[in-house]
C-alpha cells in the first residue's frame, strides 16, 4: 500500500514549479496532468502510456472526455474523495473534464493552472462546483493512514 502521506508530500514537492502547457518536470514546468504524472513516475516509475499533444483548448474543440477516459483506466474510482486523490473538473457545465488537482488535507487542492506555478489553494465553493469525478492512486491505503 501506498501511503497517503508519501502522495501528499511528492505533490507538495512540486510546489512552485512553473505552470508549463504539456510538461511535466518537477521545478522547470507541469500544467495540470503534468502534475499528476509527476506524482505517477515517483509512485510507481514509468508512466502507464504516452500522453498524446494537446491544446490548451482541445476539451472544448473536441468535446471528448478524453481526460477522463484515461482516469478511468489507471486509477480507482472515489466515491468519497480523500487527501491524496486525483479530483478531475468541468470548467463548464455540460463540458468535458479538462482540470486535475490533487485532494490535500484540511479542503485544499495542490494543482497547476494557467498563469500560475503549481499551487496548494483552498477547494472553494468555485471548485467545488465543477468537480467531477475522484479517484485514488491504485493501492492507495485508506485516509487517515
Amino acid at each position: 500500500m501506498i501511503a497517503r502521506a508519501t502522495i501528499l508530500a511528492e505533490a507538495r514537492s512540486w510546489i512552485g514549479t512553473p505552470y508549463r502547457h504539456q510538461a511535466s518536470v518537477k521545478g522547470a514546468g507541469c500544467d495540470c496532468l503534468g502534475l499528476v504524472r509527476g506524482v505517477w513516475r515517483a509512485l510507481y516509475g514509468e508512466e502507464p502510456e504516452p500522453v498524446p499533444p494537446y491544446t490548451p483548448d482541445w476539451a472544448e474543440a473536441r468535446g471528448e472526455g478524453t481526460l477522463l477516459q484515461a482516469a478511468l483506466r489507471y486509477l480507482a474510482p472515489a466515491a468519497a474523495p480523500a487527501p491524496g486523490d486525483v479530483l478531475l473538473f468541468r470548467m463548464a457545465h455540460g463540458a468535458p473534464m479538462k482540470h486535475a488537482a490533487i485532494l490535500a488535507e484540511d479542503e485544499r487542492l495542490i494543482h497547476a493552472y494557467w498563469g500560475r506555478a503549481v499551487v496548494e489553494s483552498r477547494f472553494a465553493p468555485w471548485w467545488r462546483a465543477r468537480l467531477g469525478a475522484a479517484f485514488s492512486f491504485p493501492g492507495a491505503a485508506p485516509w487517515p493512514n
